[in-house]
């Protein structure tokens, strides 16, 4: 390693960051993930961390979502769903990650027969847990879209009537395909989380293409956009995006791991920047894609180049981009001045 690939590492090392696309089951890490397995034997999720690895490696989107499905169904009953936001702010909390607003599918967790109540208290108690590592954590819900009606009104529902303290966003994920059929209980859903005061974060644009970010934007209300990586496709979508700076959360690894994109080297991430959009860095689902946030950071670095201040105007619009109040983000952004210094 050289002296100036030291320095680059270092420095991303401590340069104070926030997080805001993770998903609470894909933020599992391997030790987390075998503990489950052991824990809630039967399961198709290896025991051991050879077999786990080589678990985490995937055809493409679809068989992604069915191994992701896999370890979601190792999350049983509320200490299930602690450990993993406990776990997730400790490996964050090593980052330097300040504040994390990380996606919760709680539907998933109901299907195992987990009472919204339950849900809810786990993540009540794994918050407050989480500020003792130095991580703030808000919650984004989010609806499983190809489970469709049913898990946009139950996500809803939970959302309006048994709402986690820390809860800020409102989100839609899952397979960007299936969700056409469904697109009025999905226009419906996000309707009523807005009107209830949550900020609308859906998925779009990640296996899908520029009409799946149209449809976010002007039937969801998106105020930040998951991926949204097919908008270089549509030079009409991508003047609206500079033009609104509607934030867009970039996962470099996560897109070349599913399949999205070739490789590295092919990821639109360099082109949104020179095109003036509004990107941030995120990891998704670092265990399943033998990243984290700090790597995000690294391959933005090494693959595309950037400097040391445009890392850190990353970093500063991370923070812009979150549901931070104004006040907690004056103080994140002040640190990462001093850190550029």
């Amino acid at each position: 390693m050289t002296e100036s690939s030291t320095s680059l590492e270092a420095f991303i090392a401590a340069l104070p960051k926030v997080e805001l696309h993770v998903h609470l089951v894909g933020s599992a890490s391997v030790p987390t993930v075998l503990e489950l397995s052991r824990r809630h034997p039967g399961s198709r999720v290896p025991s051991t961390e050879e077999e786990l690895r080589a678990f985490y490696v995937f055809r493409d989107f679809p068989h992604f979502a069915e191994v992701y499905g896999g370890v979601n169904g190792l999350v049983r009953e509320p200490e299930d769903v602690a450990t993993l936001v406990t776990g997730a702010a400790r490996d964050l909390a090593a980052q330097n990650v300040r504040y994390v607003e990380l996606t919760v599918t709680p539907y998933s967790h109901q299907r195992m027969g987990m009472p919204m109540r339950e849900i809810t208290e786990a993540l009540d108690v794994a918050a407050r847990q989480a500020a003792g590592h130095g991580v703030r954590v808000g919650y984004i819900f989010d609806i499983p879209g190809e489970y469709g009606a049913e898990a946009a009104r139950a996500t809803l529902d939970h959302a309006l009537s048994e709402p986690p303290e820390a809860l800020v966003g409102f989100g839609l994920a899952g397979i960007e395909q299936e969700r056409p059929p469904h697109r009025d209980a999905f226009r419906d859903a996000f309707r009523a989380a807005t009107a209830a005061g949550l900020h609308s974060v859906p998925h779009g644009g990640e296996m899908t293409g520029p009409e799946t970010i149209w449809e976010v934007i002007e039937g969801l209300g998106a105020e930040r956009i998951g991926h949204g990586i097919s908008c270089v496709d549509d030079p009409r979508l991508m003047a609206h995006l500079k033009e609104t700076q509607i934030p867009l959360e970039v996962c470099p690894t996560s897109n070349v791991r599913t399949r999205q994109v070739p490789d590295i080297a092919a990821h639109p991430l360099p082109r949104l920047l020179a095109e003036g959009l509004f990107v941030t860095l995120n990891s998704d689902d670092p265990p399943m894609f033998a990243t984290t946030l700090n790597e995000e950071y690294g391959v933005a670095a090494r693959v595309f180049g950037l400097e040391p201040a445009e890392l850190s105007a990353l970093a500063r619009n991370a923070v812009e981009a979150s549901f931070l109040d104004q006040a907690a983000k004056q103080a994140i952004i002040a640190e990462i001045a001093q850190s550029a210094r």
